[in-house]
């Protein structure tokens, strides 16, 4: 039995790439079994923005559930996973999420890890945030959501865009403890500079 399950949730934002890097990254890791579960809005942007085909995405991750399919493993709080990382999470799934509306998998995925605690992140794509995007993220925040846009870091000088991917979600990654070691870490500065 595989001891970690974590939940990959990709709906219909711009930037499904950072969902299917964390499946890409997952497989490299022997003791976690990703599942995943896409938004119809999310496979139209499979063949938008990526070379990817829906087929191709779904065959990265370990188990594939149906959106539509409410009474899939993971929409109990009984089945045990570490959580869930929504990539990228489209304002009316943050909204969904926020309101308690789980009228699908995604949703209700998202719903029973807050309900059972476990970490849920919402790499939230959309720019720019509108008073009514920010007061959603604010009140998931409340909820125990950790809210991760998908911001890029300059310190680790990326050199390529997959540089950016690859750094964003491997600090999301980071919540639950997994170093697939794509993360430049931060080593401060030179001690010998000084202040002045």
């Amino acid at each position: 039995m595989t001891e970690k399950r974590l939940i990959i949730g990709m709906s219909g934002a711009s930037g499904l790439i950072y969902g299917i890097r964390l499946l890409e990254l997952l497989r490299t890791v022997d003791d976690v079994e990703s599942h995943l579960v896409m938004s119809n809005a999310a496979k139209m942007n499979a063949t938008i923005e990526t070379d990817y085909d829906v087929a191709g995405i779904e065959a990265l991750a370990d188990v594939v559930h149906n959106n539509k399919n409410i009474a899939a493993n993971i929409s109990s709080g009984s089945y045990r996973t570490i959580g869930m990382i929504v990539a990228p999470c489209s304002m009316k799934t943050l909204g969904s999420i926020v309101n308690s509306i789980s009228d699908n998998l995604l949703v209700r995925a998202a719903d029973v890890v807050l309900k059972e605690r476990r970490p849920l992140v919402l790499m939230a794509r959309e720019s720019p945030l509108h008073t009514g995007h920010t007061r959603l993220m604010y009140e998931a925040s409340q909820m125990g959501a950790i809210i991760a846009p998908p911001t890029p870091a300059f310190y680790n000088r990326p050199k390529t865009v997959d540089d950016i991917v690859n750094h964003s979600v491997g600090r999301v990654l980071d919540f639950f403890d997994i170093d697939p070691g794509v993360v430049k870490r931060w080593e401060g500065t030179n001690p010998g500079l000084s202040d002045s």
